[in-house]
């Protein structure tokens, strides 16, 4: 059994959903594990980590939408304001959706089904660097 660890940064551009499969799949091909389990963290409490449909844009549009209208911005009943009106939404949105994900590797690649993808999920208005982490662990 072996394991690794790697830490991806990636900037967002404000709300939304980040497609970040990209960055993640040629790291664990270069792990060289037939089968395994990735994990995958992010350490930040206003995004979040999904897997989603990778065909229809018109998926991630709704999905940001429906969360806009769902937990929305400005809200006077939030004492949390720190940083904006988007502040404690942002925090909402993330504890609805999901910090960490567990993916199974076969075949020394990311066992998603063919419409699946990794984004991270952007909860705020403003820019912002992400840190997301994987820990691979297989033989």
């Amino acid at each position: 059994m072996r394991q690794a660890t790697h830490q991806l940064s990636t900037s967002t551009s404000g709300k939304g959903l980040y497609n970040i499969t990209r960055e993640i799949r040629p790291w664990v091909i270069k792990q060289k594990l037939s089968t395994g389990l990735l994990t995958i963290f992010i350490p930040h409490t206003s995004a979040s980590i999904v897997i989603q449909e990778n065909a229809d844009p018109d998926v991630l549009h709704d999905l940001t939408n429906f969360f806009q209208k769902l937990v929305p911005d400005g809200d006077s009943s939030y004492l949390h304001r720190s940083e904006g009106p988007d502040d404690m939404p942002a925090h909402i949105r993330s504890a609805l959706t999901q910090n960490n994900l567990s993916i199974p590797v076969n075949l020394g690649n990311i066992a998603l089904g063919t419409w699946q993808d990794i984004y991270l999920f952007e909860h705020r208005k403003e820019s912002h660097s992400r840190l997301i982490n994987l820990h691979i662990i297989g033989e």
